[in-house]
Order: C-alpha cells, then structure tokens, then sequence
C-alpha cells in the first residue's frame, strides 16, 4: 500500500505539470491570513531591483551591464563614420531647423541590435536564425529610441569648420559664423544588446541597459582634414577629451502583465491581479500585458509611450494605477544610476 508521502507533489513537479493553478494557488492562498504573493516570493506589484554597471567593454564607446533578477543584459555602443556624400537622401541642415531628431531617422544613425545568446534560456537553440522575439524587440526599440527623442543629431555631427583656411587679416562676423561651418560627416552609433540570462521581462532591461550604455559612451573628437579628404579622430589629451552625448531626460520602461483567474477568462468576469516585471514563468501564463516609458526628469511626469497587447482587462482606471507604478519604477532606476 502506497503511503501518504508518495502521493504528495513537490512545488518545482506542480509548477511543471500545472503551471496556471500553481500561480494561482500563490496569488489566491485557501487561508485568508495569508498574503498574496508569486511563485518567486514577490508581491504582484513589487519589481525586481535594478543592477547596473557601466563601462565595462573596453573597445567601445560605452557600454552597460544591467540586471534585474535572473535577466541580464550587456549593452555596447560603438560609433562608426559616415560622409554626408554617402548618403542618398542628405538634406543640408539649417540653423533654422529645430528637429534635429529627424536626421537621426532619415540617415540611419542609430542601429540597434538585439541577441538571445544561446543558453540564456532553454528555448533559444544554437544555430537557429533570429527568433520572432528578437526581431520585435529591435523593432520596439529602434522606434523608442526616436519617439522619446533621446539623443540630439547635434551630437552626431562632424563639421569642416572653413574659417581656419582664412588669412590672418581675415576677421569673421557673427552672422556669417553659421555659415563657415559644414556637415562633412556623421556618427552612427551600434548599439548591441546580447542577453546573459533571460527570466522574463526583456524590453524593461534591454531598454535600461541601452540608456546607461547611451549615457557613458563618449565619442572622439572627430574633424574633417581638407587635403586627405576624410574625417580623422584627435589623440585623447587633457585638452580635447572625447565628447559626451547630450542625453534628453531619463525615460524608463515599466511593463506588467495580467495573470487571471480562469485560462480563458472573458471581459468583465472573474478574478485578475497585475503583475510588475513578470518573469518567464508568468509571462507564459498571461495573454495580456501593458508597457508605459515614463520620464519625471523635469519634475512631473511625462508618458512618452504606451503599448498594451491581448486582453481586454486594463482600461482607462487601471491605465492611470499603474501609471503611479511606473513613476516608482523610474525613481528606483534614477537612484540606481546615481
């Protein structure tokens, strides 16, 4: 006769053969005293603090490591130069323009560049082709990088500057100061995102580690020699040390997901929590999820972006709850960067 203790399930063989009731047994505990928590000790709307450390590539122009949980997550950024006559479509800039950030767009120069290394995971296989996840993920990216407005193409400009080929009895005139100075060339920045680990959660990290990395990369001083013709790079010295980028506020990602109560809940009915900062697990479990890009740089805060995918949970009430969540999420990645 089999005894009691034969038939009694481990946590990690529940997790593995029922995975739904087994985060639901968690969130919905049978005694009322006891609180609502997640299979990995969280509550449903705690986060997982943020790790970062910056400069650690030595061969590129800036780089991060940021961590948040088991999700790790190595940023370099590495500029390259393109001439002006090398772009098809290049439009001379105007010292009356003021969106700058449309050349950023227009000339490609910002390349993300998203890895799953092989064993980051158990679904990521080598040798397989670019997965559907990191596709999206360049796509989300590539198109936050210019919607928050991040970086300013002034920093990415190289210039001929004309008055140095005037005589000494030359003299130059404020008004014509613009005017002495040519775009000759640009930096486009690679930025390379290669996940460590991945436990969920991807955009949040690799979003956070593309902003420190953005944040410590400086570039060379860079200017155009008129008899060789192409751009060259000045020997750092105390006088002319490489330039930082001018980044524009400090915009974080916050994401949750929505995990409920029945597998194919319908609108209206049943019970749901929301989860901050899934992890694989809880990812696999819900068919909602919500990802807000905050910035309170300047005091108040600023929603730059909102993306909501499946479901028909989060409407407008939960949309500003969870807004008061990302303003935390954002004051927690501030204070990590300090």
């Amino acid at each position: 006769m089999a005894s009691s203790s034969s038939l009694t399930l481990s946590s990690a063989t529940f997790a593995k053969l029922s995975p739904h009731p087994f985060l639901l047994a968690n969130l919905q505990p049978s005694d009322p005293s006891t609180p609502s928590a997640r299979t990995n000790g969280r509550q449903p709307r705690q986060a997982r603090p943020y790790s970062v450390n910056t400069s650690s590539l030595s061969h590129a122009h800036g780089s991060a490591v940021v961590r948040s949980g088991d999700t790790t997550v190595i940023c370099g950024v590495r500029g390259e130069t393109l001439l002006t006559s090398q772009i098809p479509n290049y439009r001379v800039p105007q010292p009356s323009d003021t969106a700058s950030h449309d050349e950023l767009r227009d000339y490609d120069l910002l390349v993300p560049n998203i890895e799953l290394a092989t064993g980051c995971a158990p679904n990521f296989l080598p040798g397989a082709p670019p997965t559907t996840l990191a596709q999206t993920l360049s796509t989300r990216l590539f198109s936050l990088l210019h919607s928050s407005k991040l970086l300013n193409a002034e920093d990415l400009r190289i210039y001929h500057d004309k008055s140095e080929l005037q005589g000494e009895g030359e003299t130059e005139d404020e008004e014509t100061e613009e005017a002495t100075k040519e775009v000759k060339a640009y930096w486009v920045l690679y930025v390379d995102v290669l996940f460590i680990s991945f436990d969920g959660n991807p955009f949040d990290v690799a979003w956070a580690a593309i902003v420190a990395a953005l944040r410590d990369t400086k570039l060379p001083r860079a200017y155009w020699d008129v008899d060789r013709e192409m751009v060259l790079c000045s020997r750092p010295r105390k006088q002319e040390q490489p330039l930082p980028l001018s980044i524009r506020g400090l915009p974080v990602a916050c994401t949750a997901a929505v995990f409920t109560a029945n597998e194919r809940q319908k609108k209206g009915g049943g019970r749901y929590w929301i989860l901050v900062d899934p992890d694989r697990l809880e990812e696999s479990l819900c068919d909602e999820t919500v990802t807000m890009v905050v910035d309170r740089t300047e005091g108040e805060t600023k929603i730059l972006a909102i993306s909501k995918n499946g479901g028909t949970v989060v409407g407008p009430a939960l949309m500003r709850e969870f807004a008061k969540v990302a303003e935390a999420r954002w004051k927690e990645f501030r204070d990590v960067l300090q």
